[in-house]
C-alpha cells in the first residue's frame, strides 16, 4: 500500500511536489525519477512507500525486463505467477510488482488480465508504451487530469485529488452535479470527482498513454466469467452442478474458496490482523485467520458509548473468545465525533459522506503502531445478497417490494446513478441489484472510505470477498442460496453455522448506525445559522441548507455538515479544525 503520482508528456517537474502531498500514504520513504526522454518524452515518476512486502528490496519506482512501474496496492498472485511462468531465476527484488514486469516484457498488456490483487499502478515498458491500470473492483484509487503545459499536452496522475492541487496543476474549484449527488446518495457515482476537471480511472479500467494523451482504452470487468444471457446457462447452474452431492459440497466448496482468497490476503513481511464487527462477514474472515494461523490473531472492535447506540462489542467479543484472538476494544463518544469529523473531512478529499468514516478513521488510529496490514469484511454484502434492500427488490409491490435504488434524489443525480448502476442483460432482479451496487456504492463509498482512512494513519487495508476467485463463486449462485426465508447471505450464514457457531449467523442484524445526530442536533440551531454562509453550500442548496440543518434529522444534517467542513478544506483552504469551528463554534 502506497502513494502513487506522476506526469506522462508535458513538464516532469510536477512529479516532486505531487508525491510530496501523498507522504502519509507512503511513511517509509519517498522516491521520483525523470524517466529518459529516450522511453518517454517528458515523463516521471514517484513513490511513497508504506513497506509490507520484501522491505528492503521493493522500492519503486521499480526496474526490470526493460520497463518501470510504480504501484499502490498489492498483486496477490505474484509467487503464482512467478512459479507458473518460470520467472524465479529472473527476478531481483522479492516484489510483488516484478513478476508484473516481466509479464508484460513477454505478452505486452494481456499481462494485466493475470492479475489477481487489488492496485493502481503506471507502467511503462520497454516498448515505450505507458500504461495506466486500476484493479477491477476499483479497491486501489487512482485519478488523472489532461493539461496543457509549456512542454506540450501532458497527463497526470495519483492516489489522490490532493496531489494535483499541491503540485498547482488545477484550482479547487467545485463541481456542482457531483455535490448534489453526494448530498442525495452520500457519494459520488462514475469517473466524476467533486472537484471540476478531476476523473476517477474507473475500476478495471486500462488506459494506454501516448504523448501526453490517452490513445486508447478498455475495462476489465470485476465478474471472471459469463453472466446469464445470449442463450447460455446461468451462471449459478455452472456453480450448482459443480457439486453435484448437494449443500455439503457445496459448503465445501465455499470454504476452500474463502480459505484461498483470506491466505493470499495474508501474504505479509509485516504485522497483519482484521476489524471485528458484530456481522457475519468479518465473522468469516476472523474465522479463517484463526485457522491459518499458530499465534493468535490481533482484531480491533468499535463500541459506542452512547445510550441506546447499536453496539457490536458483545457479539464480537463472542467471536474473539471462540477463536481465541488477540482482541483489543476501543470506544467512540462525542468527544472522538468532534476530534475525528475536520480530520475525515481532510482524510477524504474525495468525499464520501457515510458516517461509516468515523468509526473506520477510530479503528484505524488504534490499529496503528500495532498493525500494518487490516483485512475487513467489505464486499460480502455485494457478492452474497446481504442487504435489505436486495429483499425488498424481490418482493412484489403489494408486500412492500422496491426497487434497489436510491430514494429522494433529485432527478439528474438519480439518472446518473442509474447510467452507472446500468447491469448487462441476463441478470436476475437480484443479480441487477448487485450489480448496481459493485458498480457504484462500493467503489465510491466503502472501498474509498476504507482507503483514505486507513492510509491516513499508514495501514493497508484488504478487502478478501473482493477477489475474482470468491467473486466467480458467489455472484453467480443460484438466488435461493443468497436469500432465503428472509434471510441474505444465506450460504454464508450455513458455512459459519458449522464454521463458528459462536458467530449466531442466524441472528437478527442489528443494524449499523453511528449516532452522529445525538451529537449534532444540540449544536443544530447555531450551525444552521452559519452553514449557508459557506460558499459550496450556498451554491448547492441555497437557503435552504438552514432548514436542513435544523429540522431535517440525521438522514440529511450529517451529510449536510460533513459537505460543509469539507468545502471549507478542500475548496476554501482551511486548516480542519478552523474549518469545524467556523461551524460549530468553540468545542
Amino acid at each position: 500500500m502506497c502513494g502513487i503520482a506522476g506526469q506522462l508528456g508535458g513538464d516532469p517537474a510536477a512529479a516532486g511536489p505531487m508525491i510530496r502531498a501523498l507522504a502519509h500514504r507512503g511513511p517509509d520513504g519517498v522516491r521520483e525519477e525523470a524517466l529518459p526522454g529516450a522511453t518517454l518524452a517528458g515523463a516521471a515518476l514517484a513513490h511513497a512507500r508504506l513497506s509490507i512486502i520484501d522491505l528492503e528490496g521493493g522500492w519503486q519506482p521499480l526496474h526490470a525486463a526493460g520497463g518501470t512501474v510504480v504501484g499502490n496496492g498489492e498483486i496477490y498472485n505474484y509467487v503464482e505467477l512467478a512459479r507458473d511462468f518460470g520467472l524465479e531465476g529472473a527476478l531481483a527484488t522479492g516484489s510483488d510488482f516484478e513478476p508484473l514486469l516481466h509479464l508484460y516484457a513477454r505478452e505486452g498488456e494481456a499481462a494485466f488480465d493475470r492479475l489477481r490483487g487489488m492496485y493502481a499502478f503506471c507502467l511503462v515498458g520497454g516498448d515505450g508504451r505507458a500504461w495506466l491500470v486500476r484493479d477491477p473492483f476499483g479497491i486501489k484509487p487512482l485519478y488523472i487530469m489532461e493539461h496543457a503545459t509549456e512542454r506540450g499536452t501532458g497527463l497526470a496522475f495519483a492516489s489522490e485529488p490532493r496531489a494535483f492541487l499541491q503540485a498547482g496543476l488545477m484550482a479547487p474549484g467545485l463541481d456542482e452535479a457531483a455535490a448534489r449527488e453526494l448530498l442525495a446518495f452520500n457519494y459520488t457515482v462514475g469517473e466524476r470527482t467533486a472537484l471540476q476537471g478531476l476523473r476517477r480511472l474507473a475500476p478495471g479500467e486500462i488506459l494506454e498513454v501516448r504523448d501526453g494523451r490517452i490513445v486508447s482504452g478498455r475495462r476489465r470487468p470485476w465478474l471472471a466469467f459469463p453472466v446469464r444471457g445470449g442463450g447460455g446457462p446461468p451462471a449459478g447452474e455452472r456453480v450448482a452442478e459443480a457439486a453435484p452431492h448437494g449443500e455439503k459440497a457445496l459448503l465445501d466448496r465455499l470454504d476452500a474458496v474463502l480459505e484461498d482468497s483470506v491466505a493470499v490476503h495474508q501474504r505479509s513481511d509485516v504485522p497483519y490482523g482484521l476489524f471485528l464487527s458484530g456481522g457475519i462477514d468479518s465473522a468469516a474472515i476472523a474465522t479463517l485467520m484463526a485457522r491459518l494461523n499458530a499465534r493468535p490473531v490481533t482484531a480491533f472492535t468499535c463500541g459506542f458509548d452512547v445510550p441506546g447506540a447499536a453496539d457490536e462489542r458483545v457479539q464480537a467479543e463472542a467471536v474473539a473468545r471462540a477463536l481465541d484472538l488477540d482482541w483489543r476494544e476501543t470506544t467512540f463518544g462525542e468527544e472522538d465525533f468532534w476530534r475525528i469529523l475536520p480530520r475525515v473531512a481532510w482524510a477524504l478529499d474525495d468525499p464520501t459522506a457515510d458516517y461509516a468514516v468515523l468509526p473506520t478513521y477510530r479503528l484505524a488510529e488504534a490499529a496503528k503502531g500495532t498493525l500494518t496490514v487490516v483485512l475487513t469484511g467489505e464486499g460480502g454484502d455485494e457478492l452474497f445478497g446481504g442487504y435489505g434492500r436486495y429483499r425488498r427488490a424481490l418482493r412484489p409491490a403489494w408486500l412492500g417490494g422496491r426497487p434497489a435504488e436510491p430514494r429522494g434524489a433529485d432527478p439528474a443525480s438519480l439518472a446518473a446513478w442509474r447510467r452507472a448502476a446500468k447491469a448487462p442483460p441476463g441478470l436476475t432482479p437480484l443479480q441487477q441489484a448487485q450489480w448496481a451496487d459493485i458498480a457504484t456504492w462500493l467503489p465510491g463509498d466503502l472501498l474509498l472510505k476504507l482507503d483514505r482512512c486507513l492510509m491516513a494513519h499508514g495501514l493497508e487495508g484488504r478487502t478478501p470477498f473482493l477477489d475474482p476467485e470468491v467473486a466467480a463463486f458467489a455472484f453467480g449462485l443460484p438466488d435461493r442460496l443468497k436469500v432465503r426465508g428472509g434471510y441474505g447471505k444465506w450460504i454464508l450464514r450455513k458455512w459459519l453455522e458449522r464454521a463458528c457457531p459462536a458467530a449466531a449467523p442466524w441472528a437478527r442484524k442489528q443494524g449499523f448506525t453511528v449516532p452522529v445526530d445525538a451529537w449534532i442536533a444540540p449544536r443544530a440551531p447555531d450551525i444552521a445559522g452559519r452553514i449557508g454562509q459557506v460558499p459550496a453550500v450556498r451554491r448547492i442548496l441555497g437557503e435552504e441548507a438552514a432548514v436542513r440543518m435544523r429540522d431535517g434529522g440525521q438522514a440529511q444534517r450529517w451529510p449536510l455538515l460533513f459537505f460543509a467542513v469539507w468545502a471549507l478544506i478542500h475548496l476554501d483552504g482551511a486548516q480542519p479544525e478552523d474549518a469545524l469551528t467556523s461551524l460549530v463554534g468553540e468545542l
